[in-house]
């Protein structure tokens, strides 16, 4: 069998049969040593920088290897790409006929019994839910997948809460329409099929049902390989714990009273019941105060407001299930309901109890919604049982794992004691394409003044730029003042983060080609955008966690007692990571160029700076904006090349 660097290599078929392809060491290198780790059963931890190619270097040897393989990606939309339009590609150049299938959540997938359940209340919905409400009836009669990113819908539209399902409400074997399921079907291709598309969230919620002995979802595999590895420890942490959400309650009453309809529809009492219960929902997110905020639970467990929203709450749902109780045998509908009301109360009750030893207890608010939580301390024990249990290949990969030359910090979260591990450093001549900009002068971070400098210092950029740039924010906080004064200072296209989707944002950027974009967050990786587009980078500040998380605070203050150092075995190696994926944003291509300015003092005044700066590409360093001008005006042609 010929070896997977041998088919990336100048001789191969995706030298031949892809346009543009150009055969990379590293890629070839990566591809061998994934290969062998699927073939042995090991643990792989790989590092591979932007334009190393480590999408095809793991699909080439996940198709060679003959074994069952999940592929589990940080993003649905890099599912989609990885089974549209990678996975196709590779198949075809290797001339294979490896069966490939993609698993979404079940949330991803139309709900035929849903659908049917709202076409009969549509009178309940608003005016744009009964619009949507109509284009999901007629695409339903076409889809063959289910999959709502097929349709024209927006995925964030009202309906598809309602036509969709949720393991709380799904009725399981008892559904009338059960062998027309969408999720059973695609459950059904992926058992069935070689190579697994998943996410990391379906990922780990079946591994975390597995845990408690229930989850079967995923088909069982000889081999994982998990892309955007560095999500993985946060990700994990969201399902080795409980959660109760207030959208999960007003779901609940809403489902209540629209099966009361279809099954009962005689009594009041149930709706009068189920309308209480959303009411002490609400109420209880009122309580918790009208800004959005994370807290740890001590700040609101001797809150009489609050203490009262929960008694309310849960007496709201002990009057649920008893009027569901009697009722439930007149149809399947009511009897999940009735199930859901009862697994509420005991999760509520649950998680307004003292938390199980090494658990961060914590509530969240949002615009309209709450969570009251149980976490894990760390999940680095789940998740190496997990591995054990699973006793086959486990491969990780990001391009934002190390720091420095080290795994540690990535390892010790995962848990993974012993591991191959292998860097491959991104093969783009960053000292060409990029240039380092550290502005002089400005104030520390934690000053009132930090914004306001930072728009100073990138004002003359954004000139030199032409527009064509990101502003990567820590807070939003300083997001929203921001774009209060660039509104007022540019004249280029300005977009911000919350004004639109994510995605239409992007879009926009890419096709007006001189934009300026804020963000936080979600855009400082996952991003790509090509070209000049984007030209300029500017990051505000170094992207240390909020030190006021509570789950944050629980775990350093845990790090703490046992002797270790928070900052520089947690905090400092996180933030290195974070700040590598918001760098990964200027150069995806070899044709790309573009200044990255960092607007943080700390690089320069403090000794762990220079940790920050060794973890970056060697790009060229300047102090002085006159070498921005004189890089730009270079790569435009203006001018002969210059020592800059």
């Amino acid at each position: 069998m010929q070896r997977p660097s041998d088919i990336l290599g100048p001789d191969g078929p995706f030298a031949t049969q892809l346009e543009g392809f150009a055969p990379r060491a590293p890629q070839q290198e990566m591809a061998d040593a994934v290969f062998d780790a699927l073939k042995s059963g090991q643990v792989l931890v790989a590092e591979a920088g932007t334009g190393t190619g480590k999408t095809l270097a793991y699909l080439v040897p996940a198709l060679l290897s003959g074994l069952k393989v999940i592929v589990s990606t940080g993003t649905k939309n890099l599912q989609d790409q990885l089974f549209n339009k990678d996975l196709p590609l590779v198949r075809k150049a290797l001339g294979l006929s490896v069966d490939v299938a993609l698993l979404k959540g079940r949330a991803n997938y139309l709900c035929r019994h849903r659908l049917d359940v709202a076409l009969n209340e549509g009178l309940l919905f608003t005016r744009q839910q009964q619009v949507d409400l109509q284009k999901v009836r007629t695409w339903s009669g076409t889809t063959q997948s289910g999959d709502i990113a097929e349709s024209r819908l927006a995925e964030d539209a009202a309906i598809w809460p309602i036509v969709t399902s949720t393991a709380d409400n799904c009725l399981g074997g008892e559904c009338p329409v059960l062998n027309q399921c969408h999720l059973v079907l695609a459950r059904r291709r992926a058992q069935e099929a070689d190579v697994v598309v998943v996410n990391h969230h379906l990922l780990f919620a079946d591994l975390a049902m597995r845990e408690e002995g229930f989850g079967e979802l995923l088909p069982g595999a000889n081999a994982f390989i998990l892309d955007e590895a560095h999500q993985v420890p946060e990700t994990a942490s969201n399902f080795f714990g409980l959660t109760l959400t207030g959208n999960q309650l007003l779901e609940l009453a809403h489902d209540t009273v629209a099966e009361d309809l279809k099954e009962a529809g005689d009594d009041r009492r149930v709706r009068d019941a189920a309308e209480a219960l959303e009411k002490a929902a609400r109420d209880l997110r009122l309580a918790f105060g009208t800004e959005q905020r994370r807290g740890g639970w001590h700040e609101v467990a001797n809150s009489k407001v609050v203490n009262d929203g929960l008694a309310q709450l849960e007496a709201s749902l002990v009057e649920l299930c008893e009027r569901l109780g009697p009722i439930a045998p007149r149809g399947k509908g009511l009897e999940g309901v009735e199930r859901r009301a009862r697994e509420l109360l005991e999760r509520l009750r649950l998680l307004t109890a003292p938390p199980p030893e090494q658990t961060i207890h914590w509530f969240e608010t949002h615009t309209r919604s709450f969570s009251i939580n149980h976490t894990p301390l760390e999940v680095a024990r789940q998740l190496r049982e997990q591995m054990e249990a699973q006793a086959r290949a486990w491969i990780f990969t990001s391009a934002t794992l190390a720091v420095g030359e080290s795994f540690d910090h990535f390892m010790a979260q995962m848990g993974i004691e012993t591991a191959q591990t292998h860097q491959w450093g991104s093969p783009f001549n960053f000292p060409h394409q990029a240039l380092l900009y550290l502005p002089e002068n400005l104030p520390l971070p934690t000053s009132p003044e930090h914004t306001r400098a930072v728009l100073d210092a990138a004002l003359p950029l954004l000139t030199q730029s032409r527009g064509r740039a990101f502003l990567l924010f820590t807070s939003h906080r300083a997001l929203r003042e921001a774009a209060e004064e660039l509104r007022e200072k540019i004249d280029y296209p300005l977009l911000v983060q919350g004004d639109e989707p994510r995605g239409a944002l992007l879009e926009r950027f890419r096709a007006l080609g001189n934009a300026v974009l804020l963000g936080t967050g979600s855009f400082w990786e996952g991003v790509d955008v090509r070209g000049e587009a984007l030209s300029c980078v500017i990051i505000d500040k170094l992207p240390f966690a909020s030190p006021g998380d509570p789950v944050l605070q629980a775990r350093l203050e845990a790090m703490r007692r046992n002797g270790g150092n928070p900052f520089m075995e947690f905090q400092l190696p996180q933030a290195v990571i974070t700040l590598k994926q918001g760098v990964g944003r200027l150069i995806r291509d070899v044709t790309d160029y573009g200044v990255l300015a960092i607007c943080d003092r700390r690089l320069v005044d403090k000794p762990y700076g220079q940790i920050f700066l060794d973890a970056l590409p060697p790009m060229t360093r300047t102090r002085r904006p006159e070498v921005i001008e004189r890089f730009f005006r270079y790569h435009r042609g203006e001018i002969v090349k210059e020592n800059t």
